[in-house]
């Protein structure tokens, strides 16, 4: 067989199904429609020689010769995307730019740091930095309307590559004249659930992690729902109500005292602070120096 012959379209399908768990998806994704991305497979099966996908009650799915060869098929696609990037970079007239969503938290406290270690070692590449909560993060990356992203969400959507860049641990916060400031013992899980929070929106990285360890307990409504930490820390040391927020949003509140931290018997809330980014796997360019400076702080 010809290596001339191979569609490279083709492979990204294969892959795609790989990723996204149907040749639906794939194509979706893709933005091929789904008969030509039918037909494009049927080609490849039949120049290989091998059965790559089957038909299953919720689509399809790749057989186990499709799941030794989409290992190689990812690779060609990779190489290939690399070669597109650099051939760019080399006709490029213009400045180089990257746009990066992240989650308020990692914007607000982490990103400035990044961001001028990143600027020291790129002073000509323009970074375009939105703030979003961590679904929309996904939702943007996932549109490919950004380079990369940085989320404080415990899981991340199936289709997305990810990497973790630091670890942060949310606490429970009151005003010092809160009933649970004056308590010597942790409060406990029970408790805390029952109890309306000052929280963010649904959506939000935060809200998101505290649900996720929540887990089946039953949960109050919340007292208020604020767009930002900086609100949330604003009404918690007016005595509006407790909350629960990231160690990086509290520090300057509780080292001054308007903010007390309460303890949580039995309740883990560390999390996993992620740069997210779409496929190929291996992020290339200004986005990866970026995500290697974040790793290279954390540690």
């Amino acid at each position: 067989m010809d290596l001339r012959s191979i569609d490279l379209g083709a492979l990204q399908l294969l892959v795609g199904v790989d990723d996204h768990g149907s040749l639906s998806a794939a194509a979706r994704a893709l933005d091929t429609a789904q008969p030509n991305a039918s037909r494009a497979i049927g080609r490849l099966e039949r120049q290989l020689g091998v059965r790559l996908l089957e038909r299953v009650t919720t689509g399809s799915r790749l057989t186990p010769d499709g799941t030794v060869l989409v290992h190689w098929a990812r690779r060609i696609v990779e190489n290939g995307q690399s070669l597109l990037d650099v051939a760019a970079g080399l006709h490029s007239d213009t400045a180089a730019e990257i746009s990066v969503d992240a989650s308020m938290t990692v914007a607000e406290h982490l990103m400035p740091l990044w961001l001028g270690t990143f600027r020291a070692e790129h002073a000509g590449t323009t970074v375009h930095l939105r703030m979003r909560n961590s679904t929309e993060v996904f939702e943007t990356v996932s549109a490919g309307t950004c380079d990369v992203g940085f989320v404080e969400s415990p899981s991340v959507p199936r289709g997305l590559h990810s990497a973790v860049v630091a670890r942060d641990r949310l606490v429970v916060i009151v005003s010092p004249d809160h009933k649970w400031a004056r308590r010597r013992a942790p409060i406990d899980v029970t408790e805390l659930a029952a109890t309306p929070l000052l929280e963010r929106e649904p959506g939000s990285g935060t809200r998101t992690t505290l649900e996720y360890a929540l887990g089946d307990h039953q949960r109050a409504v919340p007292l208020l729902e604020l767009g930002s930490s900086a609100a949330i820390r604003t009404a918690v040391a007016a005595g509006v109500g407790p909350a629960v927020l990231s160690t990086l949003a509290v520090a300057e509140g509780t080292r001054s005292g308007e903010l007390r931290v309460v303890e949580v018997d039995g309740l883990d809330l560390s999390r996993e602070l992620r740069a997210v980014w779409r496929p190929p796997s291996t992020l290339q360019g200004p986005a990866a120096d970026l995500v290697r400076i974040a790793r290279r702080s954390a540690q």
